[in-house]
């Protein structure tokens, strides 16, 4: 590869075509998965159990730091042993039963997922920042027969006639009652489901994505697979500490940091409560933490947090910002606040349906094209196709699709959405509009109507459908507007069934009581003026976005 030297592009090509080789570390091969044929490695692992048992050979190597919690390898598998065996003995639970986890960031909430699967029971993350109407419709949905969850969102379950587990004080009794314990046999196919993760949905439900023991691997296999290819690119090794900032009932924090770290034998640092700046800053500091996946939002926390001189930064040498598209103004920005992690800020794109990355931007990659989310990763194809689903040449514009072993199973109890997600040869129609040129994606617009506030998808028609249960409101429509920090804000504009008829603060805590405070509209425009429609009785969002727009400017 020497040859190539002067030749990044061509240099990363070779490497590829090495890994991937007959006989390669990371040969690519194509076999059956679900009755189609797709591009797989070879040499992989067949279910989580596995990882977990090939993972106590790390033994004293940090996995995770949280708080007052510092555990090996070898104390968490000893951990997880126990857990599973109670969770069996106990509680009877076995291969695919659902084991509900509704709670904040912890090391307990990664050891519970690890017992939960190893026995072929699949987790259920769910969103910890749900309402209780939310909570009872995801219960309702997964019919767990266990529930794990924290003191703070105990409260939003009521009686649910379900076993609940304390995660601050059941969880860790039963994770220490019998020392030595054994992992339990359990006997687990590559295609059973594993993890059911919700995401909001362009119906007003959320939908809940099954992830199988594939899809979590191969998401593992991604990270394996890039870090060898910068190894022979020339990138020594080192022993990486990363931070886990996002929620783990997201893809990124789970399949993405918390996963990976047992294949690759590195820590994950985890941050409890808000997200604050000075807080991130100490943690990176305190406990040398060398790579960050952030969103905008955080890495715009950062940048109104001011001069970072008084912190030890040196560590983070490396940095993606995903979740939620980043100009190339961000980018610059953040490069010159962080200049150690400078030469390898990326991005990505994906989706909870993708289990991880589609595609990745290298900082090599975002040089050459700063408005790119960067080339398909190795076993994933993607594809432009028009309205009709036949693919486009490059450089026009359509839907994104991809297919991969990545691609989830479908959604839970859903054969409909499924249906009209994944096609019958495994492409993913995402919802997404962008364009590919020489190989680089380009992101037009995300799925129709989703706002991205803050790294979380924020669905306007889940809020329009509470909105519209509200007795005195005719119709609304709820928008994505920009702001700073947060990338978008929810925005409203509410026709109210008669003058007065409703205050925009009894709006604000009615939608407060029946979805997440993400979701709850921060700003409001209540009007007399009738929604404007279509000839088919659809409102015209893109002429209220306008007019919404237009009132703002002239308020100054």
């Amino acid at each position: 590869m020497n040859g190539n030297a002067a030749d990044p592009a061509k240099a990363r090509e070779a490497a590829v075509t090495m890994l991937t080789a007959p006989g390669g570390r990371f040969e690519v091969v194509e076999e059956d998965v679900l009755g189609r044929r797709m591009r797989v490695f070879r040499n992989r692992l067949r279910s989580l159990r596995e990882l977990l048992l090939t993972a106590r050979r790390h033994g004293d190597t940090e996995y995770l730091v949280c708080e007052e919690n510092r555990w090996t390898f070898a104390e968490h598998h000893a951990r997880v042993a126990s857990l599973a065996q109670a969770l069996r003995e106990r509680y009877h639970i076995g291969k695919g039963d659902r084991v509900a986890i509704l709670s904040a960031n912890n090391a307990e909430w990664i050891m519970t997922f690890w017992a939960a699967t190893s026995l072929g029971a699949i987790t259920v993350g769910m969103n910890s920042l749900w309402s209780a109407r939310e909570v009872e419709y995801g219960l309702a949905d997964s019919a767990p027969s266990l529930i794990v969850t924290d003191g703070r969102r105990r409260e939003l379950l009521g009686d649910t006639g379900t076993t609940v587990l304390s995660m601050e004080t059941d969880i860790p009794a039963l994770a220490s009652q019998t020392p030595g314990a054994e992992l339990p046999d359990s006997d687990i196919a590559e295609d059973d489901p594993a993890v059911i993760l919700y995401t909001s949905g362009t119906t007003g439900r959320p939908k809940g994505a099954v992830h199988s023991h594939r899809n979590v691997l191969a998401a593992c296999d991604y990270h394996l697979f890039n870090d060898a290819l910068a190894e022979a690119l020339g990138r020594p090794p080192t022993r990486r500490r990363y931070l886990l900032a996002t929620p783990l009932f997201h893809i990124a924090a789970l399949h993405n940091l918390a996963v990976p770290r047992l294949a690759t034998a590195e820590t994950a640092v985890i941050y409890t409560g808000r997200f604050e700046a000075e807080r991130v800053l100490r943690l990176i500091e305190r406990e040398r933490v060398t790579n960050w996946g952030a969103v905008p939002t955080m890495a715009n926390r950062l940048l109104e947090h001011g001069d970072l001189s008084g912190y030890d930064l040196s560590s983070l040498t490396a940095l993606s910002l995903n979740s939620a598209p980043s100009s190339p103004a961000l980018m610059d920005r953040v490069r010159e606040l962080l200049p150690h992690a400078a030469p390898s800020l990326g991005t990505t794109y994906g989706l909870t349906e993708t289990s991880t990355a589609a595609t990745l931007a290298t900082s090599a990659d975002l040089a050459r094209c700063p408005d790119s989310v960067g080339t398909p990763v190795v076993n994933v194809d993607v594809e432009i196709r028009d309205a009709e689903g036949n693919r486009v040449p490059d450089g026009v514009e359509g839907e994104i699709c991809v297919r991969g072993a990545q691609v989830m199973l479908g959604y839970w109890n859903n054969q409909e959405a499924t249906a009209a997600a994944i096609d019958p040869d495994g492409w993913l129609r995402t919802g997404d509009l962008g364009m590919l040129a020489d190989g680089h994606l380009r992101i037009s617009s995300r799925r129709a109507d989703l706002i991205l506030r803050g790294g979380e998808n924020v669905y306007p028609v889940e809020i329009e459908n509470v909105l519209a249960e509200h007795p005195r409101v005719a119709e609304s429509v709820v928008l994505g507007l920009p702001h700073n920090d947060l990338g978008e804000e929810v925005a409203a504009v509410v026709v109210p069934a008669g003058p007065d008829a409703v205050r925009q603060d009894e709006l604000s805590a009615f939608v407060a009581q029946r979805l997440a405070r993400y979701k709850v509209p921060t700003r409001w425009l209540l009007t007399t003026r009738p929604l404007p429609r279509n000839a088919t009785g659809k409102v015209e969002r893109h002429r209220v976005r306008d007019s919404v727009e237009r009132r703002a400017a002239d308020a100054g």
